[in-house]
This record gives structure tokens, C-alpha cells and sequence, in this order.
């Protein structure tokens, strides 16, 4: 199965099955192939990620990924919180983040570029804002974001 559209499949596997446990799905990346595999979850919930929280959603992700032919080679599960420079992936995400400094990849150049940094100022009508170096903040298309991350706060 295509990387993509595996990762795809994952995700619709795993989010219900963590939501109704009480987890957030931030994120799953797969690494490596053949017998070397590796997925990685990253989840959330108010307050954090504990050691135990990591367990409990590990079992329930063996459960449901035992159960489907998703991952036909050998893999090995890592489950773990998205740490201070999480992802952003759905619109919730950048709505709950706005404020907060953030550096987004596009698939496609927006206004010839495509790496921003910048703050997060906001969600409006499908598009993140991201206030950058220019006067008007940079409008990018949730569809055109390909990858975007909270910049770690400074101690």
C-alpha cells in the first residue's frame, strides 16, 4: 500500500478508536520499511501525556491494528506525546494555537515561497493566517499545508 495513502488509512483506524479513550490523534509518522518499520502516534488530552497514558493508548492502538491487515510486515508501535514543537494538522489545532509562533511547509509556493515563519493570527474562511516579516499576514490554504509545527517556547 502507498505510504500516503497507508498513513490515511491509520489515521481513520486509530482516531476513533483513541478518541473514545479519551485521546486526541496529533499525528502518525512511519519510518523505515521492511522488518525495520516503525509507527510512531503522537496523542494528547487536556493536561498532558503521562507514561501510563502512553500504555493504555498502545494497547488499545495493538487492539485495533491486530485487528485490521493494515500493517502486513513487522513494525514496532512507539506511542508518545507531540512535545513542544507539536504538529498542526487540523483546523482546531491552528484556531487553539493562534498566538503562538509556528513554521509551516507548503505543497505549493505562496507568493513564491514556501516556508513561513511567523505567529499564528488565525483561521478564516479555510486559510491560516501567518503574520510574518510582511505588513499583511500570509494566507495559506489549509489543502496547500504540508507540514506545520509550533515553534518551542523560549525558557
Amino acid at each position: 500500500m502507498e505510504h500516503e495513502v497507508l498513513q490515511r488509512a491509520l489515521w481513520a483506524l486509530l482516531e476513533p478508536e483513541l478518541a473514545r479513550i479519551g485521546y486526541e490523534l496529533i499525528e502518525i509518522e512511519l519510518a523505515g520499511g521492511g522488518s525495520r518499520s516503525v509507527l510512531r502516534v503522537f496523542i494528547d488530552k487536556p493536561g498532558g501525556i503521562t507514561l501510563d497514558d502512553c500504555v493504555a493508548a498502545s494497547r488499545q492502538a495493538e487492539l485495533a491494528l491486530d485487528a485490521s491487515d493494515l500493517m502486513t510486515a513487522a513494525y514496532t508501535l512507539e506511542m508518545s506525546s507531540p512535545g513542544a514543537d507539536r504538529p498542526l494538522r487540523k483546523p482546531e489545532h491552528f484556531e487553539r494555537y493562534t498566538g503562538r509562533s509556528v513554521r509551516i511547509h507548503t505543497h505549493a509556493p505562496v507568493f513564491g515561497r514556501q516556508r513561513f515563519t511567523g505567529v499564528l493570527a488565525g483561521v478564516a474562511e479555510g486559510m491560516v493566517l501567518v503574520q510574518g516579516d510582511a505588513e499583511e499576514p500570509f494566507r495559506i490554504h489549509f489543502e496547500n499545508i504540508r507540514k506545520a509545527r509550533l515553534e518551542p517556547l523560549e525558557q
